[in-house]
């Protein structure tokens, strides 16, 4: 199905197309057939067991790799196509090391026993692994808001990995809830999601309008917990006091999760201050990682190898970040992104930006905001505030449509995937839903904003 939406954007683009890009063109139809393929090889990466960051990464390179060769042939100026790689490569770097600092320390508390105390906390005192849902799925979208939802989701997915690793009626439930409610609870905040902070700093909306969207955000995702939630077992995971050792956090693991919040405030001021991009306050924050690390052996003989944690991180989630936003700049080189903004004149702005979010979940919903802020279509707030929430909160519908989806389905490996995310897609599309009736009741009939 998503194979023939792709197909029918070809289709209507050549239709559409006035000649002036490069999507009639023998490379633009090329491009996007190795999109389309690489996609496939992506969604099914449990039935042909390759992962999913090989086929990403290919055609990442390979379409720009074709686009330059038709300049070559055909004679024509590079000089574009060099501006949008070197554009391409700043994105992709920001992304690439916010996501290496939060994985590090997500791996440096892992290693101090956090995670692990935490889920003794948890499963020591009785609950349900019904209840175990719901918790992680609240923190999930009232932490989001403050950190943000990639950083947020990797968080609760150890913890719910912690608590449980061979049930996966709970653990898939649960990994859509965290994805879920990360999202959702990011589209609300200013600097909850990539796709909030682009539309804030282009100044389409004020920082408190954002909260607006609150309503909307917390009753999708409350609607989709309440379906997920039918199909988690009522039991209670396995603890006996006599097996089960006492865990406790080891030395500097407290300060860690200290540093960790300071380094998300880092990012925050980074951006909203110094108008520095977040990675550099989240690197920076890696800089006091380091530096406490040889304080701690320095003063307690006390081993902290953030190397070692840096050797543990999911690479392929890091390489197949790279691949997709690649991929997804090649098309936009090419033109097709372009079409999305061209419905706005005869479509509407709520009927398209309804539709965007569905676009996120296929393609990605960076590039994809990128573009509609770009175009800059003539809009209200309200239309704004749409079009960011539905990007935002659209992401869900697939497991890798979002970067909170990408990187549960690291920390799950084998466990959360595409066809497991699938089956219950339907709730996901039922809060999607939702958060549109309640945005329109809200923002259109009510006018409370």
């Amino acid at each position: 199905m998503k194979i023939a939406f792709v197909l029918l954007v070809l289709v209507n683009t050549i239709w559409a197309s006035s000649g002036q890009d490069m999507t009639t063109t023998w490379v633009g139809i090329v491009c996007l057939f190795v999109f389309v393929i690489g996609y496939y090889m992506v969604a099914t990466e449990e039935n042909y067991h390759i992962n999913k960051a090989k086929p990403a990464l290919f055609m990442g390179t390979f379409i720009f790799v074709l686009i330059g060769i038709y300049n070559v042939i055909n004679g024509l100026d590079s000089s574009a196509l060099t501006r949008s790689v070197d554009h391409l490569i700043l994105e992709i770097a920001e992304i690439f090391f916010f996501l290496l600092v939060a994985m590090t320390y997500i791996e440096v508390l892992i290693e101090r026993r956090v995670f692990d105390t935490l889920k003794y906390n948890l499963v020591s005192r009785g609950y349900s692994y019904k209840k175990l849902f719901w918790l992680t799925g609240a923190l999930a979208f009232f932490i989001s808001p403050v950190a943000d939802n990639l950083t947020t989701a990797l968080i609760l997915s150890t913890v719910l990995i912690t608590i449980e690793k061979e049930k996966p009626t709970f653990l898939v439930p649960g990994a859509i809830n965290i994805v879920v409610a990360a999202n959702a609870g990011g589209a609300w905040s200013p600097f909850g999601d990539i796709t909030t902070l682009m539309t804030w700093m282009a100044e389409k909306a004020p920082f408190t309008d954002f909260f607006y969207l609150f309503p909307a955000a917390f009753l999708g995702w409350v609607l989709t917990a309440w379906l997920l939630s039918l199909y988690v077992p009522a039991d209670k995971p396995h603890f006996d006091v006599s097996t089960e050792m006492r865990v406790s956090v080891l030395k500097g693991g407290k300060v860690v999760m200290g540093l960790g919040v300071v380094t998300i405030v880092c990012a925050v001021l980074c951006q909203q201050l110094f108008k520095l991009p977040p990675m550099w306050g989240m690197v920076f924050g890696l800089s006091l990682l380091k530096l406490y690390s040889y304080q701690l052996k320095r003063r307690h003989h006390e081993e902290l190898n953030t190397f070692k944690s840096i050797g543990k991180i999911e690479h392929d989630t890091l390489l197949f970040f790279f691949g997709i936003l690649a991929a997804v700049g090649g098309l936009h080189f090419l033109g097709y992104l372009d079409l999305a903004v061209k419905l706005y004149d005869s479509l509407g702005a709520t009927t398209v930006n309804i539709g965007i979010g569905f676009l996120s979940a296929i393609v990605d919903n960076v590039p994809v905001m990128s573009a509609v802020l770009k175009a800059n279509p003539d809009m209200s707030m309200d239309q704004w505030l749409l079009v960011t929430m539905t990007a935002g909160i659209g992401g869900s519908l697939i497991s890798f449509g979002s970067a909170a989806g990408v990187g549960v389905m690291g920390k799950l490996r084998g466990i959360y995937t595409f066809g497991s995310h699938m089956k219950y897609a339907w709730t996901v599309l039922a809060g999607y839903i939702l958060s549109l009736v309640v945005w329109y009741v809200q923002f259109e009939i009510l006018d409370l904003y």
